[in-house]
Protein backbone atom coordinates (compact mmCIF):
# COMPACT_ATOMS: atom_id res chain seq x y z
CA UNK A 1 0.00 0.00 0.00
CA UNK A 2 1.35 3.42 -1.00
CA UNK A 3 1.18 6.53 1.17
CA UNK A 4 -1.01 9.31 -0.15
CA UNK A 5 0.36 12.75 -0.98
CA UNK A 6 -2.31 14.90 0.69
CA UNK A 7 -0.92 18.09 -0.83
CA UNK A 8 -1.39 16.67 -4.33
CA UNK A 9 -4.83 15.31 -3.40
CA UNK A 10 -5.86 18.71 -2.04
CA UNK A 11 -4.76 20.37 -5.28
CA UNK A 12 -6.74 17.86 -7.36
CA UNK A 13 -9.76 18.24 -5.05
CA UNK A 14 -9.61 22.01 -5.60
CA UNK A 15 -9.59 21.61 -9.39
CA UNK A 16 -12.51 19.18 -9.33
CA UNK A 17 -14.40 21.40 -6.87
CA UNK A 18 -14.02 24.42 -9.20
CA UNK A 19 -15.38 22.40 -12.14
CA UNK A 20 -18.36 21.21 -10.10
CA UNK A 21 -19.09 24.67 -8.65
CA UNK A 22 -19.08 26.08 -12.20
CA UNK A 23 -21.68 23.51 -13.28
CA UNK A 24 -23.79 23.56 -10.09
CA UNK A 25 -24.62 27.08 -8.97
CA UNK A 26 -25.97 25.90 -5.60
CA UNK A 27 -22.52 25.05 -4.17
CA UNK A 28 -19.36 26.94 -3.30
CA UNK A 29 -15.89 25.75 -4.33
CA UNK A 30 -14.61 25.54 -0.74
CA UNK A 31 -17.59 23.48 0.42
CA UNK A 32 -17.20 21.01 -2.44
CA UNK A 33 -13.46 20.73 -1.85
CA UNK A 34 -14.03 20.09 1.85
CA UNK A 35 -16.59 17.40 1.07
CA UNK A 36 -14.24 15.75 -1.45
CA UNK A 37 -11.37 15.72 1.04
CA UNK A 38 -13.65 14.33 3.75
CA UNK A 39 -14.64 11.53 1.37
CA UNK A 40 -10.95 10.97 0.52
CA UNK A 41 -10.15 10.68 4.23
CA UNK A 42 -12.95 8.14 4.71
CA UNK A 43 -11.80 6.14 1.68
CA UNK A 44 -8.05 6.58 2.18
CA UNK A 45 -7.32 2.84 2.13
CA UNK A 46 -8.97 2.42 -1.27
CA UNK A 47 -7.31 5.55 -2.60
CA UNK A 48 -3.91 4.36 -1.31
CA UNK A 49 -4.29 1.14 -3.29
CA UNK A 50 -4.78 3.25 -6.43
CA UNK A 51 -2.38 6.10 -5.54
CA UNK A 52 -0.66 5.93 -8.93
CA UNK A 53 -3.92 5.91 -10.93
CA UNK A 54 -4.74 9.63 -11.16
CA UNK A 55 -7.80 9.04 -13.37
CA UNK A 56 -9.29 6.72 -10.77
CA UNK A 57 -8.75 9.27 -7.99
CA UNK A 58 -10.16 12.07 -10.15
CA UNK A 59 -13.25 9.98 -10.86
CA UNK A 60 -13.72 9.25 -7.14
CA UNK A 61 -13.37 12.97 -6.39
CA UNK A 62 -15.76 13.90 -9.18
CA UNK A 63 -18.40 11.47 -7.93
CA UNK A 64 -18.04 12.67 -4.32
CA UNK A 65 -18.36 16.30 -5.42
CA UNK A 66 -21.37 15.64 -7.65
CA UNK A 67 -23.08 13.66 -4.91
CA UNK A 68 -22.60 16.61 -2.52
CA UNK A 69 -23.86 19.12 -5.10
CA UNK A 70 -26.94 17.00 -5.86
CA UNK A 71 -27.70 16.69 -2.15
CA UNK A 72 -27.38 20.45 -1.71
CA UNK A 73 -29.63 21.14 -4.70
CA UNK A 74 -32.29 18.73 -3.46
CA UNK A 75 -32.19 20.33 0.00
CA UNK A 76 -32.45 23.83 -1.46
CA UNK A 77 -35.37 22.83 -3.65
CA UNK A 78 -37.17 21.30 -0.70
CA UNK A 79 -36.66 24.35 1.50
CA UNK A 80 -37.38 27.14 -1.02
CA UNK A 81 -41.17 27.09 -0.44
CA UNK A 82 -41.83 26.08 -4.01
CA UNK A 83 -43.97 23.12 -4.94
CA UNK A 84 -42.19 19.78 -4.87
CA UNK A 85 -43.69 16.55 -6.28
CA UNK A 86 -43.53 13.51 -4.04
CA UNK A 87 -43.38 9.95 -5.42
CA UNK A 88 -46.93 9.31 -4.12
CA UNK A 89 -48.26 12.30 -6.06
CA UNK A 90 -46.40 11.11 -9.14
CA UNK A 91 -48.01 7.66 -8.85
CA UNK A 92 -51.45 9.31 -8.65
CA UNK A 93 -50.70 11.43 -11.71
CA UNK A 94 -49.49 8.38 -13.64
CA UNK A 95 -52.77 6.57 -12.94
CA UNK A 96 -54.61 9.40 -14.72
CA UNK A 97 -52.64 8.83 -17.94
CA UNK A 98 -55.26 6.28 -19.02
CA UNK A 99 -57.62 9.24 -19.53
CA UNK A 100 -57.46 11.86 -22.27
CA UNK A 101 -57.28 15.54 -21.33
CA UNK A 102 -60.95 15.95 -22.28
CA UNK A 103 -61.98 13.05 -20.06
CA UNK A 104 -60.02 14.53 -17.15
CA UNK A 105 -61.68 17.90 -17.78
CA UNK A 106 -65.11 16.28 -17.49
CA UNK A 107 -64.37 14.67 -14.11
CA UNK A 108 -62.56 17.49 -12.32
CA UNK A 109 -64.02 17.74 -8.80
CA UNK A 110 -65.58 14.27 -8.92
CA UNK A 111 -64.37 11.11 -7.23
CA UNK A 112 -62.70 8.69 -9.61
CA UNK A 113 -63.44 4.98 -9.14
CA UNK A 114 -60.18 3.85 -10.77
CA UNK A 115 -57.72 6.06 -8.89
CA UNK A 116 -59.88 6.34 -5.75
CA UNK A 117 -59.27 10.06 -5.36
CA UNK A 118 -61.05 13.31 -6.04
CA UNK A 119 -59.72 14.78 -9.24
CA UNK A 120 -58.74 18.39 -8.67
CA UNK A 121 -57.92 21.06 -11.19
CA UNK A 122 -54.19 20.89 -10.34
CA UNK A 123 -53.96 17.48 -12.00
CA UNK A 124 -53.51 19.05 -15.44
CA UNK A 125 -50.23 20.87 -14.67
CA UNK A 126 -48.96 17.73 -12.94
CA UNK A 127 -49.81 15.65 -16.02
CA UNK A 128 -47.97 18.15 -18.21
CA UNK A 129 -44.92 18.07 -15.95
CA UNK A 130 -44.95 14.27 -15.94
CA UNK A 131 -45.33 14.11 -19.72
CA UNK A 132 -42.37 16.50 -20.13
CA UNK A 133 -40.19 14.63 -17.63
CA UNK A 134 -40.97 11.06 -18.72
CA UNK A 135 -38.89 11.12 -21.94
CA UNK A 136 -35.83 12.11 -19.90
CA UNK A 137 -35.85 8.72 -18.15
CA UNK A 138 -34.21 5.60 -19.52
CA UNK A 139 -36.29 3.42 -21.84
CA UNK A 140 -36.39 0.70 -19.19
CA UNK A 141 -37.85 3.08 -16.60
CA UNK A 142 -40.34 4.48 -19.12
CA UNK A 143 -41.61 1.00 -20.02
CA UNK A 144 -41.77 -0.04 -16.37
CA UNK A 145 -43.76 3.07 -15.43
CA UNK A 146 -46.16 2.54 -18.34
CA UNK A 147 -46.75 -1.09 -17.44
CA UNK A 148 -46.98 -0.82 -13.64
CA UNK A 149 -48.54 2.59 -13.05
CA UNK A 150 -50.32 3.68 -16.22
CA UNK A 151 -51.76 0.32 -17.29
CA UNK A 152 -51.89 -1.02 -13.71
CA UNK A 153 -50.33 -4.40 -14.42
CA UNK A 154 -48.90 -6.16 -11.36
CA UNK A 155 -45.11 -6.53 -11.08
CA UNK A 156 -43.81 -10.02 -11.84
CA UNK A 157 -41.67 -10.15 -8.68
CA UNK A 158 -40.29 -8.08 -5.80
CA UNK A 159 -37.26 -6.98 -7.81
CA UNK A 160 -39.52 -5.47 -10.46
CA UNK A 161 -41.63 -3.79 -7.78
CA UNK A 162 -38.47 -2.17 -6.34
CA UNK A 163 -37.34 -1.11 -9.83
CA UNK A 164 -40.79 0.42 -10.30
CA UNK A 165 -40.36 2.42 -7.09
CA UNK A 166 -36.94 3.61 -8.25
CA UNK A 167 -38.42 4.57 -11.63
CA UNK A 168 -41.13 6.67 -9.95
CA UNK A 169 -38.51 8.29 -7.70
CA UNK A 170 -36.47 9.15 -10.79
CA UNK A 171 -39.57 10.57 -12.48
CA UNK A 172 -40.38 12.69 -9.40
CA UNK A 173 -36.83 14.09 -9.45
CA UNK A 174 -37.09 14.78 -13.16
CA UNK A 175 -40.48 16.48 -12.74
CA UNK A 176 -39.10 18.65 -9.96
CA UNK A 177 -36.09 19.52 -12.08
CA UNK A 178 -38.47 20.35 -14.95
CA UNK A 179 -40.55 22.76 -12.85
CA UNK A 180 -37.35 24.41 -11.58
CA UNK A 181 -36.20 24.88 -15.17
CA UNK A 182 -39.56 26.39 -16.13
CA UNK A 183 -39.45 28.69 -13.11
CA UNK A 184 -35.89 29.80 -13.96
CA UNK A 185 -36.86 30.49 -17.59
CA UNK A 186 -39.90 32.58 -16.63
Amino acid sequence: MTDLDWGQLSELAGKVAREIANKWCVVEVDDVKQEILLHAMEERRTLAEHAEDHEFIRKVFWNAGRRYAAKERAYRDLMDDQYYYTPDEVRTVLRTFVYTDDEIGDVVGKKDDLTRCVISDNIMPARLDAAAALPKLSNEYQELIQRLYVYGMPPVNDAERRRGYRAVDALALSMNRHIRTKRGAA
